[in-house]
């Protein structure tokens, strides 16, 4: 490890630890398998193993995302709370009926990235103040956009995925027709099986749940690993 990046890692490390004082953050594998052996609605699903055909373009396993880093390391893959797997199969479902399916950016997030994000932007209608933790850090939360099936294309929305503007607001209609149309299916059918739409992105939803989950800081190769 060079100085350089021994430094940003002694840096990550100690954000880390100040943003998670106040806030209940499970690094630790045993105490995770412990709240799914209490509640199994607790438990982190495989995605692609309840949406075998959604299309997965995890942003931030790539560079080309707002940061122009990788995020997440080679084996990532992408997992939500049972519960809001489940919400997210019925809405690839009703899609489907149409001729559309989901593509998913992300979905899970380790709570390190959050911190790594939160000291590139320290804007809250975009990152996440790892002070609280987010949506994405509790597995229930995810970046989706409707595709064609018969293309495989994305429907415009208007922006791009990750748009730091007020063009990404669903409150922003100064936009083609067809386009606030596309977002409206999404969200009325996000809506429909329980998710949340959050303002300032037009991508980004959250399911509505009755009990509160933990924020985690577990890589899916340690999520994957749970036997019950």
């Amino acid at each position: 490890m060079n100085k350089r990046n021994f430094l940003t890692t002694g840096f990550l490390l100690c954000s880390i630890w100040i943003y998670s004082q106040e806030l209940k953050v499970l690094s630790s594998f045993k105490e995770y398998r412990q709240t799914v052996k209490k509640d199994a609605d607790n438990r982190m699903i495989l995605l692609r193993s309840v949406l075998p055909a959604a299309v997965m373009d995890i942003r931030y396993a790539m560079n080309n995302n707002f940061t122009g880093e990788i995020l997440y390391d080679q084996s990532f893959e992408v997992f939500l709370r049972k519960p809001v797997a489940d919400s997210l199969a019925k809405v690839q479902s009703e899609l489907e009926k149409q001729g559309f399916g989901l593509k998913i950016f992300d979905a899970y997030r380790p709570y390190d990235v959050t911190v790594k994000m939160w000291d590139l932007i320290r804007d809250e209608r975009y990152v996440a103040n790892p002070a609280n933790g987010s949506g994405h850090n509790r597995g229930i939360s995810v970046d989706v956009t409707i595709i064609n099936l018969a293309t495989g294309k994305e429907l415009d929305m208007g922006t791009g995925y990750d748009h730091f503007s007020d063009t990404a607001h669903h409150s922003f209609t100064q936009l083609p027709q067809h386009v606030l149309k596309n977002r409206e299916l999404l969200k009325s059918t996000m809506e429909k099986h329980g998710f949340k739409a959050l303002e300032t992105e037009w991508w980004h939803y959250h399911l509505v749940w009755p009990k509160t989950f933990e924020v985690l800081n577990l890589q899916p190769r340690q999520l994957k690993k749970i036997k019950l």
